[in-house]
């Protein structure tokens, strides 16, 4: 027999509610889909292994918030008790349910509220091995499990810092009700459960039976009403939060679900207001984790265009240009978001809109034949500011005897990455093309570049069908394959981990070997994937150089905190910007390898000055 209360209809009107709005999500992002995406999508979900591995993500960063877990134990633990102590609930109390119905199917709201149309005795101490005892205490520990991580949400309102955040993110009006509501509903379940387990005498756990049996004991009134008030409470504030949950940061919760299927599937981001962009934005849990990472915020004070604000500005369909245009895109926040929203990937889309109107003209470009070579070499723009490096890489190539050609030696041909970053994309790709022809008429086999930015763009937008690697890797083939010989200067070295090559690249050891060859490397704080941008990122437009000074500061005083003889980086722009202002010498890592090597008749050092160390 069905049971029924009236109370249970708030609780089941949001639960139909919520339900068809995600059902109607999950519909228009995939009918929205292009038609490649479509292909993905079908081969995807019909191959084990994709589905193996989106399951797997699923329960990781969706239930047990394994990255959160990774940066604070406490912000992980919380988060976890919410999302896998609710999904356990619900698991739990669907069996539970069962074994007190003897149905399969139950109406959704009984399990949700066994424990009113259920009361059994107490449970005597021979008796706790039975079925129902082992329910009564597997649910109330899982509330309590639950209620534990609400305390601590709770404290990191006040004490943020306690959780590795120093600030939290700005709530709207749709995200404090569901906020409330959502801190209101497991109090309110605790409550009701107790209060009806009082009132019976039996039916409750080690939580709620000893709770209940305390409020009946000392709260005035008919103990019967108040249960009934706290289960009226606690369905309604189910069902507001049920509600509330397509219009604030919890539609995070479904969204993020599909999100990693289609990740698995191999379907990537392609412009605002696509399928896919708006599944990120949807995504997003706004848990603030973007602000502390952002170098702006902590180094230069500017801390309303993070990432939350980006996506929180395209919810509400309209992004301010500051925002959009305000940003490094160094990837630290992409690398510390729990959800792994694809963040540069957006904000460089919608650059794109901003800047698709302009034009470029690039008739002054020849197109002469640049000789055949087996490595070809790309210095880069930046690699021409700095022209100690390209000497020393072309002194380098001399030393192992490679037959070389340095194809932009007579001025430098930009790969692109600067028009891409300005939202350029159509008079990025006439440059790419025109760069392609000329290295494929070289019919190289390797290109070597000494610019990180360069080397992101050769790999990802180029196509080429030769290999390509940063000036770092390159070095340590050369010395592994007994090319160049090594003899250590025993400098006390730092090393700094540039955007492009290390969160961008994934090129984290090589250069760390290197320098373990002819040096003596020392660790910082910061580096690999938590490590910081120089400030001189091309991608920051609109922003004065006082504020980028601050942030190359803040990144010295960490990466110089040791007082090493040396700073090494590996690319030219973050060498240029630290050059400027540190009272350390700062070099490339081509350069110390070039006056490692013994058989130079000439010993450099410091081997050509770079112009703004000249000028000052």
């Amino acid at each position: 027999m069905i049971k029924f209360n009236l109370f249970v209809l708030p609780f089941s009107l949001g639960l139909i509610y919520i339900v068809t709005s995600i059902v109607m999500h999950y519909y228009r992002w995939i009918k929205a889909l292009p038609a490649v995406d479509k292909v993905k999508l079908s081969a995807g979900i019909r191959t084990p292994s994709k589905v193996l591995a989106s399951l797997k993500e699923i329960f990781l960063e969706g239930l047990i918030h394994r990255k959160l877990w990774k940066r604070n134990p406490l912000l992980g633990y919380m988060h976890m008790s919410f999302a896998f102590g609710w999904f356990l609930l619900i698991v739990m109390g669907n069996l539970e349910s069962r074994v007190y119905h003897g149905a399969y199917i139950n109406a959704p709201y009984y399990p949700i509220f066994l424990k009113f149309f259920i009361h059994d005795r107490l449970v005597l101490f021979f008796e706790i091995f039975t079925v129902p005892a082992f329910f009564r205490f597997i649910m109330d520990f899982l509330l309590l499990f639950v209620l534990s991580g609400l305390v601590l949400a709770w404290i990191k309102r006040k004490q943020s810092k306690w959780f590795g955040m120093k600030q939290t993110t700005m709530h709207n009006f749709f995200d404090r009700v569901a906020l409330s509501c959502l801190w209101l509903i497991f109090p309110m379940r605790l409550l009701a459960e107790s209060y009806t387990a009082g009132y019976f005498h039996g039916g409750g756990g080690f939580l709620t039976q000893n709770l209940g049996n305390l409020l009946v004991m000392i709260t005035p009134g008919p103990a019967e009403l108040i249960a009934y008030f706290f289960w009226w409470t606690y369905s309604l504030v189910l069902g507001l939060f049920f509600i509330m949950m397509p219009y604030s940061r919890y539609m995070h919760i479904p969204s993020e679900l599909l999100l990693i299927v289609f990740r698995h599937c191999g379907i990537q981001p392609r412009k605002w207001g696509s399928s896919f962009s708006d599944l990120e934005v949807r995504s997003c849990s706004r848990c603030g984790v973007c602000i502390d990472a952002c170098q702006l915020n902590f180094a230069a004070g500017i801390n309303t265009i993070q990432a939350v604000y980006l996506i929180r500005s395209q919810r509400e369909q309209y992004i301010p240009e500051n925002i959009a245009q305000t940003c490094m895109l160094c990837g630290r926040c992409q690398e510390a978001c729990p959800v792994g929203i694809k963040i540069d990937s957006l904000r460089l889309i919608k650059r794109r809109e901003i800047g698709s109107g302009q034009v470029s003209d690039f008739s002054y470009l020849t197109n002469p034949h640049p000789g055949f070579a087996d490595v070809v070499y790309f210095a880069g723009c930046m690699s021409q500011l700095t022209p100690s490096i390209p000497i020393a890489m072309e002194g380098i190539f001399k030393e192992a005897g490679i037959n070389y050609l340095f194809i932009d030696r007579n001025g430098s041909i930009c790969c692109g990455r600067p028009l891409m970053l300005a939202g350029k994309d159509k008079q990025a790709n006439e440059l790419i093309e025109f760069n392609k022809t000329l290295i494929r008429q070289t019919r190289a086999k390797l290109l070597v570049t000494s610019c990180p930015i360069c080397y992101k763009v050769f790999r990802e937008e180029y196509n080429l069908p030769i290999r390509i690697q940063h000036h770092s890797q390159y070095l340590l083939e050369l010395v592994k394959d007994g090319k160049i010989a090594l003899q250590s200067q025993h400098r006390r070295v730092v090393y700094h981990d540039p955007c492009d090559l290390g969160r961008g690249g994934n090129i984290y050891q090589a250069p760390r070997e290197l320098l373990g060859k002819i040096s003596d490397l020392e660790p910082v704080e910061k580096d690999r994937t938590n490590a910081l941008c120089c400030g001189g990122s091309l991608a920051l437009m609109g922003t004065s150089m006082r504020t980028k000074d601050e942030v190359t500061l803040d990144a010295l005083e960490s990466l110089l905190a040791g007082d090493p003889d040396i700073l090494v980086t590996a690319c030219p722009l973050c060498k240029k910007t630290f050059s400027k202002l540190s009272k350390t010498e700062v070099r490339d890592i081509a350069e110390l390898v070039y006056d490692a090597i013994p058989s130079r008749k000439t010993r450099i050092a410091g081997t050509v000055k770079d112009p703004e160390v000249v000028i000052s």
